[in-house]
């Protein structure tokens, strides 16, 4: 058997093993696997804007498209999409019908199990001294295709998940850092490196978002001068801290609406604004509809048909 026909068929193996475990109705769910998650999307989505966090992503029928900053990653069943650090993205299915749904999988990505290869194996990984983006798109091997394909075969084997599923996840690891995308990996591990440095910032942003930004007080929290930091932290993000630090108190803002049914007045002081006037601006901006009339349109088309 020919090495593209057997990917083919690896391919659809790894749809209808998606297809198996997560219903028509619903759009995403969290196996037994920790870390691992499955979506079913029957037809495009608009562009939505969410914060990513540091995860592999195949697709194994379908078509996504991600945006960061002004930069666009497309991908598909022969390709993953890998980050490294937590990006306020945005994203839509581009590529889904009724019959031939998008079906895809996400694995968070354990730094300490990638920091302990590394450890183990350093001279086979190369280390950089760019500083990457922190998110890029590769070709998917086959022989990573088959270790996904073997990871959700554990779903049918409840008794064996504990033991065998972190087995093949640091396989999974191991080899996203001996690809060309392992540079990505390999730098937010690496504490000497400018990718971990501003790994330290973008995790303070994420929990300090509602704060005054200072850059220049950031940047000497990372360890870098405001010149070197600027500059790398747009390498890493395609953004500036202020435009990312904004993208994500509007996500935010979004979840505590949605999910908390805070009013718009209460949810502007909450992600650190100072006028809900700015608030709803800014909102608007990014999501295309004024807070109250977005959360609207969001519970309606949650609502079942």
């Amino acid at each position: 058997m020919g090495s593209l026909q057997s990917k083919t068929l690896a391919e659809a193996k790894l749809a209808q093993q998606i297809n198996k475990w997560i219903e028509s109705s619903v759009n995403q769910v969290n196996t037994e696997i920790p870390g691992l998650k499955l979506t079913r999307w029957e037809s495009i989505t608009p562009p939505t804007s969410y914060t990513h966090n540091p995860s592999i992503c195949l697709i194994a029928q379908g078509k996504k498209r991600v945006l960061l900053g002004e930069e666009s990653y497309v991908y598909d069943a022969s390709h993953f999409l890998v980050s490294s650090v937590d990006l306020p993205i945005i994203a839509n299915i581009i590529e889904a019908t009724p019959d031939t749904p998008y079906l895809g999988l996400i694995m968070e990505l354990d730094l300490q199990v990638i920091s302990e290869l590394i450890a183990e194996s350093e001279h086979l990984f190369s280390h950089d001294i760019k500083t990457p983006k922190g998110i890029a798109v590769g070709l998917l091997s086959e022989s990573l295709l088959d270790a996904f394909t073997r990871l959700l075969g554990l779903l049918g084997e409840r008794d064996n998940v504990k033991i065998l599923a972190p087995i093949i996840q640091r396989e999974i690891l191991y080899r996203l850092l001996t690809s060309e995308q392992g540079v990505l990996l390999h730098q937010i591990v690496t504490t000497d490196s400018r990718s971990y440095q501003i790994s330290k910032a973008i995790e303070w942003l994420k929990n300090n978002f509602f704060k005054p930004l200072i850059v220049n007080e950031l940047a000497t929290y990372s360890g870098m001068s405001l010149s070197a930091f600027y500059a790398h932290f747009r390498l890493v993000t395609s953004m500036m801290p202020l435009q990312f630090q904004k993208k994500l108190r509007l996500n935010e803002a979004r979840r505590l609406m949605l999910t908390e049914n805070l009013d718009a007045t209460a949810t502007t002081f909450k992600v650190g604004y100072e006028s809900p006037s700015q608030f709803s601006r800014e909102y608007a901006r990014l999501f295309g509809q004024a807070p109250k009339r977005h959360i609207e349109a969001l519970r309606k088309a949650a609502l079942p048909a």
